[in-house]
C-alpha cells in the first residue's frame, strides 16, 4: 500500500538482559570509577555521528550484603544506578531532540527497595529471569528498532563489552510509543473538527460502564491564546479500540496537537503546523498483560494504521505526489513508499447507524408509557438514575419499571440499582425523540384548539386548514379576520421558505392573495416586515 511514511516520536521501554548475569552492571561501575564519576565518547552508526555520556546516581535498592541471594559476590560499597545519555551529534541535530537515556539498574530475585520513610518494598523480577539488568529506555525521534543497537554501540564506546546488550530478554516490554505525521494547519482542520474522526471516536464509542474512552478538546494554549485543534485527543481502551479497528488489540491515544511554541514562531516554521499521532496507552491493559519488545512490529503496524486511517477519514491525501498536505520537520520527511499498512476505513457511521437503528426500532415499535417515562427521566437527568427513582417520579411500581427497562436492553444499560443510556450518541437521539414527542403532542393540542377556535368564530373550513398548518409549524397567527394579520415566527431558520409555503396554503384555502402579501411578519430575532418582502425575493 502506497502511503506517507510516519515518523517515530517517543519511546519508553524496559529492556532486560540476563545472558551475563550482573556482569554489565559491574562493568559500568568500573568505567564510572575509571572516569572519576563520568565518561564520554563519540561513535559512528550507519554513517551518523552519535555521542554518549556515562554517569551515575544514588539508588534506593537495599544493599544485598556480601552476596546476592543467588550467591553472586557483591563487592560494591555504595548502591548506585547508571545512566547512559545517547544523542545525535549536535552538528547533525541542530534541534537537539534525537536522543535517549538508558537507566541501568541491577535485578535479582527477592531484591528490595527502601522508601523515604525507611520502609521496604519488594522490587518485582520476572519469574525465571534470574540475575541481570533492567535498562529503562526513554527516547524520542529514533526508529524504535534502533535502540538496542545504539545502546550496544554506546556501551562499547565507553569501554563495556557490547555483547552484554546484544539481545533483549523475552520479558522486555514497551510502556509508551508514538508515531506521527506533521500536517499543514490549513489541511488538518477536518481531523479535529467537531464531526471529525477524533471527536467521532470519542463520542460514538462511549459507554459509561463498558470499556474505556476519553476525549479532550482544548483550543487554547498554555498562555490562553486561541488555536483551534491545539490539543485534541481520543483515548480508547482495548475493547473500544476494536470498535473502530476490528483487528487491533492495543489501547491507544489518537491526537491532533500543536507545539507550545506554535503561535510564537513564523508561519513557515514547522512548529506552526500540528502533528497527528497515535500513542500506546499501556496503562489501560489488564494487569496480566504487557506489550513485549518482540511484538514491536505489531505495535508499529497498529500505530501507523491508526494515524493513516484518521488522516484518510478526514479527507487528507495519504499518498500525495510531493509533500502534499504534509510539512517536513527535523525528524519527519514526507515521503511515500510501499512499506506502510493499508488504512482501515473508519466505519464510525456503521457504529452510528447501528445505534440509530436501535433507537428507531424502539420508537417505531412503540414504547409503553413506562418506557417513555424512563427515557424522559434519563434525558432530563443527563446521567444515570435508579429504577426506584423513576418509579417514585411517575408513581409506578418499581418492578414494572425494571420490566420496561429489560425490554430496552439494547437502548439502555441497566442493573438492579442503576440505569443509563447506552452511549452519548444514543442519548442524543433519544433526547431528540423525547423532545420531538413532546413538541408533537403540543402541536397536536395547539392545532386542535386553534381549529376549534376558528370553527367557533365562524371561519371557513379552508381558513381552519391554514390555522392548523400555522400551529403545526409553530407560527402564531393574529387578527386573521382583520384587514391586516400578523404572522409571528418562532425559532425557524428558513423564514423565507416558511413564508412562501404559508402563501401556498393560504391560496389553496381560497383566501385573498393581497391580504397575505400585506401581512405583518415578526421574526424571533425581532426583525419585522411584510410578507411581500420575502415573497418578492423568492
Amino acid at each position: 500500500m502506497r502511503t506517507i511514511g510516519l515518523a517515530p516520536h517517543e519511546l519508553h521501554a524496559n529492556l532486560l538482559f540476563n545472558s551475563d548475569g550482573l556482569a554489565p552492571f559491574f562493568a559500568l561501575d568500573s568505567e564510572v570509577k575509571a572516569g572519576e564519576g563520568s565518561k564520554s565518547g563519540e561513535f559512528l552508526q550507519d554513517g551518523e555521528r552519535w555521542v554518549v555520556r556515562l554517569s551515575y546516581q544514588d539508588s534506593n535498592i537495599v544493599h544485598p550484603g556480601e552476596r546476592t541471594p543467588q550467591g553472586t559476590d557483591w563487592q560494591l560499597q555504595n548502591m548506585r544506578e547508571y545512566r547512559l545519555k545517547v544523542a545525535r551529534h549536535p552538528e547533525e541535530d541542530s534541534v537537539g531532540q534525537q536522543d535517549f537515556v538508558a537507566h541501568v539498574a541491577p535485578r535479582w530475585p527477592g531484591m528490595q527497595g527502601e522508601r523515604d520513610d525507611g520502609s521496604r518494598i519488594e522490587i518485582p523480577v520476572p519469574d525465571g529471569f534470574g540475575e541481570g539488568v533492567n535498562v529503562r529506555v526513554k527516547g524520542s525521534n529514533i526508529e524504535f528498532r534502533r535502540y538496542p543497537e545504539l545502546l550496544q554501540r554506546a556501551a562499547i564506546e565507553i569501554g563495556v563489552t557490547g555483547r552484554y546488550f546484544e539481545e533483549p530478554h523475552s520479558y522486555s516490554n514497551v510502556q509508551d510509543a508514538e508515531k506521527y505525521a506533521r500536517v499543514h494547519r490549513d489541511a488538518s482542520g477536518p481531523v479535529h473538527a467537531r464531526d471529525g474522526p477524533i471527536a467521532a471516536m470519542g463520542h460514538l464509542l462511549e459507554s459509561d460502564r463498558r470499556g474505556y474512552r476519553k476525549i479532550v478538546q482544548n483550543d487554547d494554549d498554555e498562555r490562553g491564546r486561541n488555536l483551534p485543534g491545539y490539543y485534541h485527543t481520543a483515548t480508547l481502551g482495548p475493547k473500544r479500540i476494536r470498535e473502530a479497528f476490528p483487528d487491533h488489540h492495543l489501547p491507544k491515544e489518537v491526537k491532533h496537537y500543536y507545539a507550545r511554541e506554535a503561535l510564537s514562531v513564523p508561519d513557515d516554521h514547522p512548529l506552526s503546523h500540528p502533528k497527528v499521532g497515535s500513542s500506546l496507552q499501556a496503562s489501560l491493559l489488564d494487569d496480566d498483560e504487557t506489550v513485549r519488545w518482540r511484538d514491536l512490529e505489531t505495535l508499529e503496524r497498529e500505530l501507523d494504521q491508526t494515524v493513516l486511517s484518521v488522516l484518510a477519514d478526514a479527507g487528507i491525501d495519504i499518498a500525495p505526489s510531493g509533500s502534499g498536505p504534509f510539512v517536513e520537520d527535523s525528524y519527519f520527511e514526507p515521503e511515500v513508499d510501499h512499506s506502510g499498512p493499508e488504512p482501515v476505513g473508519l466505519d464510525l457511521t456503521r457504529v452510528e447507524q447501528k445505534q440509530e437503528s436501535v433507537v428507531v426500532r424502539h420508537l417505531s415499535d412503540g414504547l409503553s408509557p413506562v418506557q417513555w417515562e424512563a427515557l424522559e427521566m434519563l434525558v432530563a437527568d443527563g446521567g444515570q438514575v435508579a429504577p426506584a427513582d423513576i418509579a417514585d417520579e411517575y408513581s409506578r411500581h418499581v418492578e414494572s419499571v425494571r420490566r420496561a427497562l429489560r425490554e430496552m436492553e439494547d437502548l439502555v444499560i441497566s442493573d438492579y440499582a442503576d440505569v443509563s443510556l447506552r452511549s452519548e450518541y444514543v442519548a442524543e437521539m433519544v433526547h431528540a425523540a423525547v423532545d420531538e414527542a413532546r413538541e408533537a403532542t403540543r402541536r397536536a393540542v395547539d392545532t386542535a384548539a386553534k381549529a376549534a377556535e376558528a370553527a367557533e368564530r365562524g371561519l371557513e373550513n379552508t381558513m381552519s386548514a391554514f390555522i392548523a398548518w400555522a400551529a403545526r409549524h409553530g407560527i402564531d397567527v393574529k387578527d386573521a379576520r382583520e384587514a391586516q394579520m400578523t404572522l409571528r415566527f418562532g425559532e425557524i431558520e428558513k423564514h423565507g421558505k416558511a413564508i412562501r409555503e404559508g402563501f401556498r396554503v393560504w391560496k389553496d384555502a381560497g383566501m385573498p392573495e393581497e391580504r397575505y402579501r400585506q401581512a405583518q411578519v415578526q421574526l424571533a430575532d425581532g426583525s419585522r416586515g411584510t410578507a411581500w418582502r420575502w415573497l418578492a425575493t423568492g
